[in-house]
């Protein structure tokens, strides 16, 4: 039996003297720091950026911090229900906080009023707030008196609460807490257990700082502060002596990334946009001298029967001969079979040209859910059913190196990239992402896309390229350091060496193998044991 005098993180009263709506509050606040830990939100005074508060850079001190408060609140909530509230708070300022671009797609570009796209904005995070409410429920019902299996079964359930956010219904994994741990004491991590493990380690340290903080009572003793701490440190050296990936160099490919900065209000306007694009990345793609080029997403608007004639004759007879090849991002098929959101690649010597069709598609954006023609009818956003392309296509080989394409938010889900790495010799040795992100004007999404993908590049030991319309366009190398950058909002052409690599992380080995089972298993596994322990 709990006592309800056990209490938590040392600035919440004990469970019988809880204050609901100051709780309610500081959860509130607390989300809001973690959604700023994983990409800052503000520009910082040159001397205080160089101590790593750049704009869009992840905290990982503060994600820990933040989560570390929401956990001491479940620690001192008076009931279950209370601790669920506390979660879907925290949570609702976090995602809501993460994902606030999205308020321009639909306002701006959708259409819809400010309060409805408001309202829209906040009841996706509402939503999604449900499965760390979820989590806080069952953290509170099974937690004990020992500091480390607390730990232990916070960061399990956390990772089920993430897990399932990223997965179920499609998934929408964006703004997990590992993206704060791109660098720091768990980035070393990354190679070996990705995104999700350190995304449970994270939990588990916030975990361990609010234990090592408890005010000692005859439930939670001093005893368990020092345990706390001590398990604490240890995560953190573990971390900086682990064994680091040594993968193999397969050389450089010069390589050219255009962003046309094409306006999203007129860029599917036949009288505009779409000339603008059409006559601007045609320019590009004739005078390029690089081994390879890449154009965003969708950098041709048109299906190729609405192209103008001899548009595409013309670039196909530029790459059919010489030492140069080009990605062009367009969408493929027509209106009355069908089209996909795809890259087309050209090079010499090839018999057709080489294809990617997007597989994970966007809802509402690509394909309209069940039940929501209603939502989309609301928009004035050019929508349409996409087809999908297969989980596992056939990587473009050029001048030694294999490239893996995704498009727009597919970079987000790591274990679809995975399957990819099944075998050494045939694993990419570069990945690409095109993308077109105008959709959300100024706000911190290019960021956020830019640390989504060092993270795919520190999980897989790969370098990975960004084409975007807007930016951010960027060579980001296998370490996951960002090697060049264009200026956002302006046309550009970055040019730049990429250096492929070969061999398998120990992460890639077991997520093309079994995906996410490992991590679901064990973490079942946690809260199946530690729930038994507690009712003994």
């Amino acid at each position: 039996m709990k006592s309800t005098e056990d209490v938590g993180f040392g600035l919440f009263k004990p469970r019988r003297r809880a204050s609901g709506s100051w709780h309610a509050l500081v959860a509130l606040l607390a989300g809001g720091l973690q959604a700023c830990s994983l990409s800052w939100p503000w520009g910082m005074p040159h001397i205080i950026s160089d101590l790593g508060l750049q704009r869009g850079a992840g905290q990982w001190w503060l994600q820990i911090l933040a989560l570390s408060v929401l956990h001491g609140l479940l620690r001192g909530a008076a009931s279950t229900r209370q601790a669920a509230w506390l979660g879907w708070w925290f949570s609702l300022a976090w995602l809501a906080g993460t994902i606030a671009w999205l308020y321009t797609s639909m306002h701006r570009f959708g259409g819809l009023s400010a309060p409805v796209a408001v309202l829209a904005v906040l009841a996706l995070a509402a939503g999604l707030a449900l499965y760390y409410a979820g989590a806080a429920a069952c953290y509170r019902h099974f937690e004990g008196s020992h500091a480390v299996t607390n730990a232990g079964l916070f960061a399990s359930l956390w990772l089920l609460a993430e897990m399932g956010r990223g997965v179920l219904l499609t998934g929408f994994g964006w703004g997990a807490i590992g993206y704060a741990h791109l660098s720091g004491p768990l980035s070393p991590w990354i190679a070996w257990i990705g995104l999700y493990g350190v995304s449970a380690l994270a939990a588990m340290a916030a975990a361990l700082l609010s234990q090592s903080w408890e005010r000692a009572t005859h439930v939670s003793p001093g005893r368990n502060r020092l345990k706390s701490a001590l398990v604490l440190a240890a995560l953190v050296l573990t971390g900086l002596v682990l064994p680091q990936t040594s993968g193999s160099n397969t050389g450089a490919l010069d390589v050219t990334l255009l962003q046309g900065n094409i306006d999203q209000d007129a860029k599917f306007d036949n009288s505009q946009g779409v000339p603008k694009s059409l006559n601007w990345y045609a320019e590009q793609l004739q005078a390029n001298e690089s081994a390879l080029v890449i154009t965003p997403e969708t950098a041709l608007p048109v299906l190729p029967g609405q192209l103008p004639e001899g548009y595409w004759a013309r670039l196909q007879a530029r790459y059919a001969k010489g030492e140069q090849a080009a990605l062009i991002g367009m969408p493929m098929g027509s209106l009355a079979q069908g089209y996909s959101n795809a890259v087309i690649g050209l090079k010499p010597g090839q018999s057709q040209p080489w294809r990617y069709d997007k597989q994970h598609l966007v809802p509402f954006g690509e394909f309209i859910p069940p039940l929501f023609r209603w939502f989309t009818n609301l928009m004035a956003i050019p929508l349409g059913d996409f087809q999908r392309g297969s989980l596992v296509q056939p990587t473009f080989d050029w001048q030694g190196q294999r490239l893996a394409a995704s498009v727009c938010y597919e970079n987000l889900f790591s274990e679809e990239m995975a399957a990819q790495f099944r075998q050494a010799s045939t694993a990419p040795t570069v990945l690409f992402n095109v993308s077109n992100l105008a959709w959300f004007g100024e706000h911190l999404a290019m960021e956020q896309h830019l640390n989504i993908a060092r993270m795919r590049a520190l999980e897989f030991d790969r370098p990975f390229l960004l084409a975007t319309n807007t930016g951010i366009t960027a060579i980001v190398d296998h370490r996951g350091q960002v090697l060049q950058r264009a200026p956002a909002h302006q046309a550009v052409a970055l040019r730049g060496l990429v250096e492929g690599r070969a061999g398998l992380t120990p992460y890639a080995t077991w997520m093309a193998r079994w995906g996410l089972w490992p991590l679901v298993l064990l973490a079942l596994a946690m809260v199946l044991g530690l729930s038994r322990l507690r009712r003994r």
